[in-house]
């Protein structure tokens, strides 16, 4: 019987696949992958509905947000065949809504993620731009107390020094040198495998809305303020 939320038997397939990460072993117990798989696609698709009561959502099923177990391995040093995680994202809707969501479940490590992961360039450099210009309106949204509480600071990867075309004394050289803009937050296993997990996922997402929706004014409109997505 399908079940929207995270069943135990999950965790359990995880656990033993991070201690037996070869194809040998994952080959015998498929049934077992399947079954947890299984589970994972019910409570995205639960998960998803949540999310369509708050935000627009392109993704078009809990199925289609999933993400491979099965790694690929030719540019990575760690040779296991297999991710001992599962995970999924979710791509916001029109031209206008910008950013993505993103769950990942594994026992003791269980987060989301929400923000730009790869912004292209000509992002990357209107963000950059609009930030040299209303660092204060930048710092000021990273300071909420509610964000703050939730997600704590912004996270994601940062250039060294100033970015190529920037003062290295800009007041708002922190937020310059940061090549990814995220917000995240952790799950106990005794949450991610409570019954209203799905439901607690999108409140916590929703709390992200207004750095997404700050970051979309930015990225949807010119340094003028005139709209570039229409």
């Amino acid at each position: 019987m399908a079940a929207p939320f995270i069943k135990k038997d999950s965790f359990v397939f995880l656990e033993k696949l991070s201690k037996n990460n070869t194809r040998e072993w994952f080959t015998q117990h498929k049934d077992h992958y399947q079954r947890a798989q299984e589970n994972i696609i019910d409570f995205a698709g639960v998960l998803l509905a949540e999310m369509n009561k708050h935000d627009q959502i392109e993704t078009a099923s809990g199925k289609q947000s999933l993400h491979r177990i099965y790694k690929d391995v030719r540019f990575s040093k760690d040779k296991t065949p297999y991710n001992i995680h599962f995970s999924g994202s979710f791509r916001r809707a029109t031209k206008k809504l910008r950013g993505g969501y993103y769950f990942h479940i594994q026992p003791g490590n269980s987060f989301l993620a929400g923000g730009f992961w790869g912004p292209e360039a000509h992002d990357l450099q209107r963000i950059r731009q609009d930030i040299e210009s209303n660092y204060k309106d930048w710092q000021k949204l990273l300071a909420d107390k509610k964000l703050i509480a939730t997600f704590g600071k912004m996270i994601g990867s940062q250039l060294s020094t100033a970015p190529r075309g920037y003062a290295k004394d800009h007041p708002g050289i922190e937020l310059l040198r940061y090549k990814q803009f995220l917000l995240q937050h952790h799950f106990t296993d005794a949450e991610v495998l409570d019954p209203g997990f799905a439901k607690n996922v999108s409140d916590t997402f929703k709390k992200m809305r207004p750095f997404l929706d700050f970051m979309s004014d930015v990225l949807t409109t010119d340094a003028n303020g005139i709209s570039l997505a229409d």
